[in-house]
């Protein structure tokens, strides 16, 4: 069940330029993605069973460039894909230089 519902968070990224990467990033680019589940989201309960379940997790993107357009397309993916998300935070890294994007998302 768990595997199957973050398939669909990591069928809807893999496309995307630059990297993907899950829980950790390797050999970071100009841009790239980090995601990772975090936990169980809502879940309906009846007759002592979960008839529903979801995942809830982050997306990180970071990137290099002003106004990147990547930003744009993880969204369009994340709704092409029926997965529930919202832009939690923007920042600016001046250690890094990076532009680092946080979505969360929760897929049932």
């Amino acid at each position: 069940m768990v595997h199957e519902l973050t398939e669909r968070v990591r069928l809807a990224l893999i496309s995307l330029p630059g990297d993907v990467f899950h829980y950790h990033a390797f050999k970071k680019k100009d841009r790239y993605i980090v995601w990772a589940e975090q936990a169980e989201g809502g879940s309906v309960e009846a007759d002592d069973r979960k008839q529903e379940y979801s995942i809830s997790g982050y997306i990180d993107f970071f990137t290099r460039e002003e106004n990147d357009t990547v930003v744009d397309m993880v969204s369009e993916r994340l709704k092409s894909a029926e997965i529930a998300f919202s832009l939690n935070e923007v920042e600016y890294e001046e250690e890094t230089k990076y532009i680092h994007y946080i979505w969360r998302f929760e897929v049932v």
